[in-house]
């Protein structure tokens, strides 16, 4: 409750932001350069003159939409590949096993810099997109062994014989008995992404058209905030992802308490 407390209040910040700005005031130039906080503004400004506060409210949604997408890409299809994979077995358990280890034994890092490398002009869908592409295969080779116990359990034996299909039984007989798990793993896909994003871009491989928490960060560093002691244009963004990070956490820690029945009875 804690952790979606905090995600909800700065998405609630990152509206009432947004909304209450207009492009006008988004513009290069529309503020002094260089104003510390609380002096004609409520955050401060950079050195391109633009309102710290503003940026982040942007920042803050954007890579929320960021961690969504991806989470949401990788936790589908590595669920629904992992539950066909488990619950058909064979020559089906067979090849999607190969493909799930050749993705967990590469290093997605490298692939995730060569792609945002060579695509141009990437924007905010493009980035969780490519992150996504590699953030199936671990809730794929999880989901798979869930399944591999479940289809063994009774309620699967009297749903064959009830006359249900393999798919049929997959969406309303596995998948219903795992939403707390891919809850949980859904949260900690989000983390990853988020993370991921600000990785790329610190390396300046991110959105830059968009204005995210890893890409305030980096045009802060572009351009020397350290350097000229402009420490509201750095630390703002890396304390708010640390309170995305820590909330994350706590949520992915919660779920993984409810999915987990003996994690419950500990706690």
């Amino acid at each position: 409750m804690l952790g979606i407390s905090v995600v909800l209040l700065l998405v609630l910040l990152g509206l009432v932001g947004t909304l209450l700005t207009s492009p006008e005031m988004r513009r290069t130039g529309a503020y002094p350069v260089r104003l510390p906080p609380g002096q004609g503004t409520l955050l401060g400004t950079d050195s391109l003159g633009r309102n710290i506060a503003i940026q982040l409210s942007e920042a803050i949604l954007k890579s929320l939409q960021v961690g969504l997408l991806a989470a949401a890409l990788g936790t589908f299809f590595g669920a629904l590949i992992g539950f066909a994979s488990g619950y058909f077995g064979k020559l089906v358990d067979a090849v999607l096993r190969v493909l799930i280890d050749v993705f967990l034994s590469v290093p997605s890092l490298v692939f995730l810099i060569l792609i945002a490398s060579l695509v141009k002009g990437v924007g905010v869908q493009a980035i969780a997109l490519i992150i996504g592409m590699f953030a199936w295969a671990s809730p794929a080779r999880q989901s798979r062994a869930q399944v591999l116990s479940l289809k063994e359990r009774g309620f699967v034996q009297i749903a064959r014989l009830s006359g249900m299909s393999g798919l049929e039984i997959v969406f309303l007989e596995l998948m219903p008995n795992m939403f707390q798990w891919l809850g949980a793993n859904f949260v900690n896909a989000f983390l990853a992404a988020v993370l991921a994003e600000a990785g790329l871009s610190l390396l300046g491989l991110g959105p830059q058209r968009d204005m995210t928490l890893g890409m305030m960060i980096y045009w802060a560093l572009s351009y020397g905030a350290i350097l000229q002691n402009l420490w509201w244009w750095w630390l703002l963004p890396v304390l708010t992802l640390m309170c995305l990070f820590l909330s994350l956490y706590l949520i992915h820690l919660g779920l993984d308490e409810v999915s987990n029945p003996r994690l419950a009875a500990q706690a």
